[in-house]
């Protein structure tokens, strides 16, 4: 470990210690790994990881996120959630993450002051902070505090660290609610949601980790990772995706050329603040 990520943890542990106690919005994820696994160090039980589980989340993304608070040794709550009962969510504003995270941190603030806990925690890291990302607003308008961001600790730094520590998320690709996959405006449903979840589980399967299906009605929109883009164009394997696609009920199944990349659906937020993705 170099000297200057040792001196970010050092600093990450004593904000943690100065909590007290802590409740953790926990996906799962790369970034709320690692602040998990910290604050368990450093607090023990005082520490209370908190998962939500809705159909903007796969089934598998809240698996791998109760194996890994079990093997990190935390204390771990699921909530439930129905965010497709509130319009500002369901209609899919260009604002919708604000919404949406707001809900989501009111419930685990309260499921916090259940456990006794009076600190809610997010996995913002340094990076995330030069992006305008409108859960960052609904986070900061409740009080929820930064402490990888606080530490200087960038996403580089987190998947290093994480290494350093044995975590198995150290190397896990970026994921975003199944909403992002939508064109604002598109109103979401259990039914879409969940033919984009199997489209990408399918993609997954093949050895796709880094990838998107994009629903644009009777059209699915595949991205992949630039280098990977030949080998999903191949016949055999082109030939795969599109018959499993069809099947879920997309009508034709096109290839972005331009490959994965982060909020692709941005350029039509005509300069609204972008989602998290």
């Amino acid at each position: 470990m170099t000297k200057e990520l040792e001196q970010k943890l050092l600093r990450l542990q004593q904000i943690i210690r100065d909590c007290g106690s802590l409740a953790i919005g926990f996906s799962g994820g790369v970034d709320s790994a690692l602040l998990l696994h910290v604050a368990h160090d450093v607090l023990g039980d005082r520490v209370l990881a908190v998962t939500e589980a809705s159909e903007l989340h796969p089934a598998a993304e809240l698996e791998e996120a109760r194996a890994l608070a079990g093997e990190i040794g935390a204390r771990l709550a699921v909530i439930g959630s129905d965010p497709l009962g509130c319009d500002r969510i369901a209609s899919n504003p260009p604002d919708r993450c604000y919404h949406c995270k707001r809900r989501i941190f009111e419930r685990i603030a309260d499921v916090a002051r259940e456990h006794g806990i009076e600190t809610v925690a997010d996995g913002t890291n340094a990076d995330d902070a030069t992006a305008h990302r409108p859960g960052l607003r609904a986070a900061a308008e409740l009080g929820v505090i930064r402490p990888l961001h606080d530490a200087g600790l960038t996403k580089q730094d987190i998947r290093d660290l994480s290494r350093e520590l044995g975590l198995p998320t150290w190397d896990k690709p970026a994921y975003a609610c199944l909403a992002t996959r939508f064109p604002y405006g598109r109103r979401l449903d259990p039914a879409v949601l969940k033919m984009v979840e199997r489209a990408e589980a399918f993609l997954h399967d093949l050895g796709f980790r880094q990838c998107r299906v994009r629903h644009h009605g009777e059209i699915a929109r595949i991205e992949v990772e630039p280098d990977r883009i030949c080998e999903v164009a191949s016949p055999e394997v082109a030939g795969r995706i599109a018959e499993h696609l069809r099947a879920l009920g997309f009508s034709y199944v096109a290839l972005d050329l331009a490959g994965y990349r982060s909020g692709s659906f941005d350029d039509q937020a005509d300069g609204e603040p972008k989602a998290d993705i």
